[in-house]
């Protein structure tokens, strides 16, 4: 599903911007602060209803505006698509093909895509979070029946910590146990299925990059050899201690390894933003594979940290992958996407294109 025009109404700089691209290729180029990232988190947020910036809604209004709009046209072989959202002092709206009651789901579905910008080397030494929202979001694209066990193990694990915030009797607290474990279980037996499937992909893109073999193991959250219920049990006293549940798919990770050393610690940024980039197209190749649909690649300053070596890397393997490309540079500089791609120029807040 190709992204074919986009139009943003005060967001951020953007007072008024319209954008045909490219079912392939988009290069946007300017100066630091003119743009060039706003317009690429202003996709995204289309695509999936948050900043990637981590801005809240009062940072991505224009000044003295109440109200953000973003609208795009999808399409493939088989259809078009229209999509809107909407922000501000209305509240979040959404809408599909003038559906309105599809929600984030709906526009996550309609433009699925990743992003690589110049912090993606946190999906590598950040937190367990990164990794498991890297790996959901996969599990989402691959298994449809994924988010509602999701959402309803998060509501469970809620109450369960609800009771453990209150002091709750262990008669209360394990009475949610069963009901719990039994979800959990179930998210487990889906997410290692799928990173069974991924793991590959991931392992080959990360061995072109570097040269070296890379490890990555799925760590379930709760030890190999009990079940969830037995693990709850023998957690009690620890869970009692710090007011909320300490084992569950809620705490799994993504382990790394590169040359016998940890990525998250013991390799340079360089390579832990190679890795993670690594990491992003594996993912667009498995979910591209099970959607049978190219997907969109955000690309936010690519060449950022890394030598000339490395971005020939990174830009041979986004080739290979076929998917759409929204590339950011500071300079004008073509090369950087193969064939005739758009090229925009980014000034203040205005869009032109260039090519």
């Amino acid at each position: 599903m190709s992204l074919t025009y986009f139009k943003a109404t005060n967001f951020r700089v953007f007072q008024d911007l319209e954008v045909n691209l490219h079912p392939q290729y988009n290069l946007i180029y300017g100066d630091n602060a003119s743009g060039k990232t706003s317009l690429l988190e202003a996709i995204a947020y289309l695509g999936r209803g948050r900043s990637f910036r981590e801005a809240n809604t009062k940072e991505l209004l224009k000044h003295d505006t109440n109200d953000f709009l973003l609208f795009g046209k999808t399409s493939n072989l088989q259809q078009v698509a229209k999509l809107g959202l909407t922000n501000g002092s209305g509240g979040l709206g959404v809408s599909v093909n003038g559906n309105h009651k599809g929600g984030l789901e709906s526009l996550a579905r309609a433009l699925p895509l990743q992003i690589i910008d110049p912090n993606i080397h946190n999906l590598v030494a950040g937190s367990p979070e990164e990794r498991r929202r890297f790996l959901d979001w996969v599990v989402f694209h691959v298994e449809p029946s994924y988010l509602k066990l999701w959402r309803n193990y998060k509501r469970s694990l809620k109450q369960r910590n609800l009771l453990l915030k209150n002091n709750g009797s262990l008669d209360e607290i394990r009475s949610w146990n069963k009901g719990f474990s039994g979800l959990g279980e179930s998210i487990h037996l889906l997410r290692s299925s799928v990173f069974e499937i991924l793991e590959p992909s991931l392992a080959q893109i990360t061995s072109n990059f570097l040269g070296d073999e890379v490890n990555f193991s799925y760590e379930r959250g709760w030890h190999d050899d009990v079940s969830l219920e037995q693990a709850l049990i023998k957690n009690e006293p620890r869970d009692s201690h710090l007011k909320s549940t300490q084992v569950g798919p809620h705490r799994a990770d993504i382990s790394i390894s590169f040359d016998a050393r940890t990525a998250k610690k013991q390799v340079s940024r360089g390579q832990q933003k190679l890795l993670a980039c690594a990491m992003v197209l594996g993912s667009i190749e498995i979910v591209q594979e099970y959607t049978e649909q190219p997907l969109l690649l955000l690309l936010d300053d690519p060449a950022a940290e890394l030598d000339g070596n490395s971005i020939k890397k990174l830009m041979d393997e986004v080739v290979l992958l076929g998917a759409q490309v929204i590339a950011t540079s500071i300079d004008f500089n073509k090369t950087l996407l193969p064939g005739e791609p758009h090229v925009f120029h980014v000034e203040h807040g205005q869009i032109k294109q260039i090519i």
